[in-house]
């Protein structure tokens, strides 16, 4: 029952503190909400895009990749040697490379077909270099076939596709590294193949990542697959196997050598040895130049990349994630985006609600959307590309939902406070008005003359900038708790007026809203002094009544545990022992059970009493009662007749052998020494037994036979005990306490 109570108070705090925030948390979900179903529909990728692109723009340039080196086709190079190349002119240009002795070369031309003479040379060429390797173009639509890849090239394996995964504005921010075709069968990319290659010196080479076989790692790193609404996307193309790309830099970003220098010998063999050399066009009447993150700004124009900087692009950031612990580009689920636009919609209810003034709002969203653009670009830094556009969104409307808020409920605030001032001023007691921060917004005439202060210096100020801290204390928590469970409440304080006198008061608060939801303390106040003062009148006297009371109480109960209990030993008396028999005789009676009365006279006392006198007799009596209540369960009752007679009732008892283990713990108990004053002394005790209803079911017939048992005890020797039945008497041995 407990556990359910907790629960209960529980929801009902927890419900209270959403009824108060619901204006800062319901119009942030709508709006959230909202701004999330636009981001679904797609609405928003082309901002979010731009932004991503903006990102890379002004992220600090990146040093060059020094691992690959651009031979390329330049307009002067199309003019010497004519497009497209002769086969010869190629198996030349590949030739030239190869002495510098490159890790890896990448031919970024087609060559499905041979041109003009020197083919058996170009062919050849291929078969002398493994570390070479071609392009083709896979069929990405029914009615294209795409671009054979060199024939000799295809046959040794050298090949890889190139081709390229375009965005809806026609950029290319992803890579494609694997391709499946209509037969499931894999096919890597271009710039996998060489990165590969690069690689495979260092033993690094494909594997399924540790946490999820079907996520790509080379080394000590992961590339996480592309799916089709990460990051900024929504939807989108997620064929094959995709990576978000991180590139590094735009066009002219890598060391590029020209196709003429190659020829010419004017190229260094360290220029090229050891790195991955690709071939590839930068002349511009070949058109093979496509947009990135870094194409376009505010203040240049467009700026296209060849595709051999693209294919650049992908190698680098294939090798510098595995080789140099580069940043790979990431980001949040679906949830975490949708909570994050959550979070800033919050922030926009939150502070507009807080600030209230239009301008003050004005300056609060820009300082929070300058720090939303901040925190986005750092964590870009960081490789997470999260929702800047969706956040920044819900951080404007929800701001500006809730100033539209503010202005209609500060005019519907303004019409309430006319209401509540005519209503208020016509009753006679004490009222007040506040509102949630605790100040008064309307008073009227009985409130003002009470206090000793006119209306226009006391409105718009709170309870502590007027009254005593303590009382303003009691007032402010009392207000809250009014608030805060929005639940009518009474409650009796101190009110001082601006003279020092103070009144005693009952004030009675309630919780009101008007048409906007402004919500209204009313507190109507009741002097209650005189009425407080006749109280405590009364209750002093009530207490010395009480009081008196007490002390009558506390005589009688002394009197009677003087009647009721022996005054040398502080046991029961006569008295107090017959009442305890006769209520276990009843109980007795009833149930059918057994008691047994011991009746004990101590051997040897007489002969202390008079040699040491009477004072050290006392001491050793109190120290034997002692003894027995302390051997004894604490339902029996040990008592004194009086001189060295005592009595013990063992109420409700198994069988006789159970009184045979107590007869003999206290004949064990009471024959081990006493030391009193100095002295050590020695007694021991008779004890008779009688059992009811075995030897009497009657008070006086039990005390009787017990007593007769007892001197037949005395008379058989002492230091025994004996049944009244005549059981033999026992001697005493040693055994171990009950």
């Amino acid at each position: 029952m407990q556990p359910l109570k907790q629960h209960q108070g529980l929801w009902k705090t927890v419900s209270t503190k959403l009824r108060r925030t619901a204006k800062i948390w319901l119009p942030a979900t709508v709006v959230a909400g909202c701004v999330v179903g636009l981001r679904s529909m797609g609405l928003l990728q082309t901002w979010e895009l731009s932004t991503l692109d903006s990102f890379f723009r002004t992220r600090p340039t990146e040093a060059v990749d020094d691992r690959i080196v651009i031979v390329g086709v330049r307009e002067e190079d199309l003019q010497k040697y004519g497009w497209p190349f002769r086969d010869r002119t190629l198996a030349q240009l590949l030739q030239k490379i190869q002495t510098t002795q490159p890790r890896a070369i990448g031919l970024d031309i087609y060559r499905d077909v041979p041109v003009l003479n020197g083919h058996d040379e170009l062919v050849q060429a291929f078969r002398t270099m493994p570390n070479l390797i071609g392009i083709q173009q896979m069929p990405d639509d029914p009615d294209w076939q795409g671009v054979a890849p060199p024939p000799e090239l295809d046959r040794l394996g050298q090949v890889g596709f190139n081709n390229v995964v375009y965005d809806s504005d026609r950029k290319i921010r992803r890579a494609l590294l694997y391709w499946f075709d209509e037969h499931r069968q894999k096919h890597r990319s271009f710039s996998m193949k060489l990165a590969l290659l690069y690689l495979k010196e260092k033993g690094i080479q494909e594997e399924g990542a540790k946490h999820d076989r079907k996520q790509l790692q080379l080394g000590s790193a992961v590339f996480q697959r592309f799916r089709g609404s990460d990051g900024v996307y929504v939807n989108a193309d997620a064929g094959g196997y995709q990576i978000l790309s991180n590139f590094r830099g735009g066009a002219g970003h890598f060391r590029t050598v020209s196709m003429q220098d190659v020829m010419s010998g004017k190229v260094s063999t360290a220029q090229l040895r050891d790195r991955i050399v690709l071939i590839g066009s930068l002349a511009p009447s070949l058109k093979d130049y496509s947009a990135t993150p870094f194409t376009g700004s505010i203040n240049h124009p467009p700026e296209h990349v060849a595709g051999v900087e693209i294919q650049a692009n992908f190698i680098s950031d294939i090798l510098s994630a595995v080789l140099d612990n580069r940043t790979q580009l990431k980001s949040w689920n679906e949830s975490i985006d949708c909570l994050w636009i959550l979070a800033w919609a919050l922030i926009g209810t939150g502070v507009s609600w807080r600030l209230r003034l239009p301008q003050r709002n004005l300056v609060a969203v820009f300082a929070l959307g300058s720090g939303l653009v901040g925190i986005c670009y750092g964590l870009f830094l960081a490789g997470w590309i999260v929702p800047l556009i969706p956040a920044a969104i819900a951080l404007l409307a929800s701001s500006t939902a809730v100033i539209a808020a503010i202005a209609h409920s500060e005019e519907e605030l303004k019409r309430s406070k006319e209401f509540l001032y005519r209503v208020i001023n016509s009753i006679p007691d004490p009222v007040f008005v506040k509102d949630s921060q605790h100040r008064w917004i309307v008073l009227n005439e009985a409130y003002s003359k009470l206090l000793g202060k006119p209306i226009e210096e006391i409105i718009e100020k709170s309870d502590h900038e007027v009254f005593p801290e303590h009382e303003a204390d009691v007032f402010w928590q009392q207000d809250d708790l009014v608030l805060r469970y929005e639940s009518e409440r009474e409650h009796e304080e101190e009110f001082t007026d601006t003279n020092g006198t103070t009144y005693k008061i009952a004030t009675k608060r309630s919780l009101h809203k008007d048409a906007a939801g402004n919500l209204f303390l009313v507190g109507v106040i009741r002097d209650i002094t005189q009425r407080k003062t006749i109280e405590e009148k009364l209750r002093q006297t009530a207490e010395e009544l009480s009081q008196s009371n007490a002390e009558l109480r506390l005589s009688q109960d002394r009197l009677n545990y003087i009647a009721n209990h022996d005054a040398l030993t502080g046991l029961p008396n006569r008295i107090l022992l017959y009442e305890r028999i006769s209520e276990v005789l009843i109980t007795a009676k009833a149930s059918h059970q057994i008691f047994a009365l011991m009746f004990l006279d101590l051997d040897g006392f007489k002969q202390i009493n008079d040699t040491l006198g009477h004072a050290i007799g006392d001491l050793l009596l109190q120290a034997v009662a002692k003894r027995l209540t302390g051997c004894l369960r604490t339902s029996d009752i040990v008592a004194r007749l009086g001189g060295d007679e005592f009595v013990v009732l063992l109420p409700i008892i198994p069988d006789t052998n159970n009184v045979t283990q107590v007869a003999r713990k206290i004949l064990s108990t009471l024959s081990q020494a006493f030391a009193i004053s100095g002295e050590t002394l020695s007694v021991t005790t008779s004890i008779g037994i009688a059992l009811f209803p075995e030897h009497g079911n009657q008070l006086e017939s039990l005390m009787e036979r017990a007593d007769e048992a007892m001197y037949h005890a005395k008379k058989t020797g002492k230091n025994r005990f004996a049944f009244a039945d005549q059981i033999p008497v026992e001697h005493l041995e040693i055994l171990p306490d009950r």
